[in-house]
C-alpha cells in the first residue's frame, strides 16, 4: 500500500474510532511518516502534535531489559546469575525461590506474584486503596506491594506475565549501576538513541508537549488518569515516548548501537513460549512465522494509556502508536499490518 492510501485509511480508522495519540512509521528507504491525532489535552483543546510525548505502560519493560543487559557486558552482573547475589532476600522480599534468576525475571518465569496479578485482578485502580499512587517514585517504593507475596510456581516453570519480576530488576539495575533507574536509562539509552522528547515524567510534574492521559466512563463524561497509575514511570513500565523516537529507539537497538552483537541475539531469541507461534525474549514479545522472528513487538496499557510498536525484520520497517486513551493502539497497528507493509504480516 502507498504511503498516502495508508495515510487515508488510517485517517478514516482514527475517525471511525475515536483515536487520540500519534502514529509513526519508518518505512523500507528511511521514509518516516508522522500522524498526530486527537487532544493532548482535552479541556484545552492542545492538539497532540508529532513530538508529543505520552505514557506507555509496559512498553518500557523493553527499556529495563537493555538495561540490564548492558550492565552484564560490563560485568557488573550476570544474566543467570541469582537475585540472591544482588539483594538481601531474607530481609527484602522473604519468600522468594533462592533459586530466581536474573533470566527468570526477564522472561517472566521467576514463579513469583505479581503485585497486579493479570491472572486474577481486572482494575488497576484497586491497588491504590491500600498504596497510594503518588507515592510510587522509585523501584524500592514497590517493595511493601511485594514483600510479603507467596511464591505461585518453581522458578522457570512457565511464563507468567509479571510486574513485580521488572520491579525488582530495577532494584538489581540500582545496586548494579550505582545509581537511580531512570536516571541510568535516560543516560545510557535515551540520550545516546536522540529521544529528547521521551523520559521518566512524573504526572504531577509534567513538561510541554507531552499528553494527559484520558479514562472515559460509560456515560460519556472523562477523567484525567493521574490518579490512577503509578506518579512516576520506572522499571516495569511508564516511560514517557514520544512516537518518533521509538523508532530512533528500534532503530539504534537493530543496528548495534546499544548492545553487541551476544546481548542482543540473546534479547531477541525466543526464550519462553507465550502461546503457539508468540514467544517472549529480554523485554519484548516475538512473533515467530516460518521457524523464523516476524515481528518484535511491545504493548501498554494502563488506564489513559495505551501503547503499541513493533520491528518487523523482514521489511525493516518499524511502527509506534500512542495513544492517551485507554484503548485505539492496536486497531492503528492492525491498519498498517493489513496494508502489507509488513511483508505478509497481515
Amino acid at each position: 500500500m502507498e504511503s498516502h492510501k495508508l495515510t487515508d485509511t488510517m485517517n478514516r480508522t482514527a475517525e471511525e474510532i475515536g483515536f487520540s495519540g500519534t502514529v509513526a512509521l519508518k518505512m523500507p528507504g528511511n521514509e518516516l511518516l508522522v500522524l498526530p491525532y486527537g487532544f493532548a489535552q482535552r479541556e484545552n483543546r492542545i492538539p497532540n502534535k508529532a513530538c508529543t510525548s505520552f505514557g506507555t505502560a509496559s512498553g518500557g519493560k523493553l527499556f529495563t531489559a537493555i538495561s540490564i543487559c548492558q550492565l552484564a557486558e560490563q560485568g557488573k552482573l550476570k544474566l543467570d546469575g541469582r537475585i540472591g547475589d544482588y539483594l538481601n532476600l531474607k530481609e527484602e522480599f522473604p519468600h522468594f525461590s533462592t533459586e530466581i534468576t536474573i533470566h527468570h525475571l526477564l522472561t517472566h518465569s521467576s514463579g513469583i506474584s505479581d503485585y497486579f496479578d493479570e491472572e486474577v485482578m481486572d482494575d488497576f485502580e484497586q491497588l491504590w486503596e491500600e498504596h497510594p499512587m503518588y507515592r510510587l517514585r522509585t523501584p524500592r517504593d514497590f517493595v511493601p506491594l511485594i514483600r510479603e507475596l507467596p511464591m505461585k510456581f518453581t522458578p522457570g516453570g512457565r511464563f507468567h506475565y509479571n510486574n513485580a519480576g521488572y520491579i525488582v530488576l530495577g532494584l538489581i539495575l540500582e545496586q548494579a549501576a550505582g545509581m537511580p533507574f531512570a536516571d541510568y536509562v535516560e543516560s545510557r539509552i535515551l540520550q545516546p538513541c536522540g529521544m529528547t522528547k521521551s523520559g521518566y515524567f512524573p504526572l504531577d510534574n509534567l513538561p510541554a508537549d507531552t499528553a494527559t492521559g484520558y479514562i472515559d466512563e460509560e456515560d460519556g463524561t472523562w477523567r484525567g488518569n493521574i490518579y490512577s497509575i503509578p506518579v512516576k514511570g520506572g522499571a516495569d513500565g511508564g516511560v514517557f515516548l514520544a512516537a518518533p523516537d521509538m523508532l530512533k529507539l528500534w532503530d539504534a537497538l537493530m543496528n548495534g548501537g546499544l548492545l553487541g552483537a551476544d546481548s542482543l541475539a540473546r534479547l531477541l531469541s525466543p526464550q519462553i513460549a507465550v502461546g503457539e507461534s508468540d514467544y517472549y525474549g529480554y523485554g519484548l514479545r516475538i512473533t515467530r512465522q516460518h521457524e523464523q522472528s516476524a515481528k518484535y513487538h511491545l504493548m501498554g496499557s494502563d488506564p489513559g494509556v495505551c501503547f503499541r510498536s513493533a520491528f518487523y525484520p523482514e521489511s525493516g520497517l518499524a511502527l509506534a502508536v500512542t495513544c492517551n486513551k485507554s484503548m485505539g493502539a492496536y486497531r492503528m497497528m492492525r491498519v498498517i499490518e493489513e496494508g502489507r507493509l509488513t511483508e505478509g504480516f497481515a
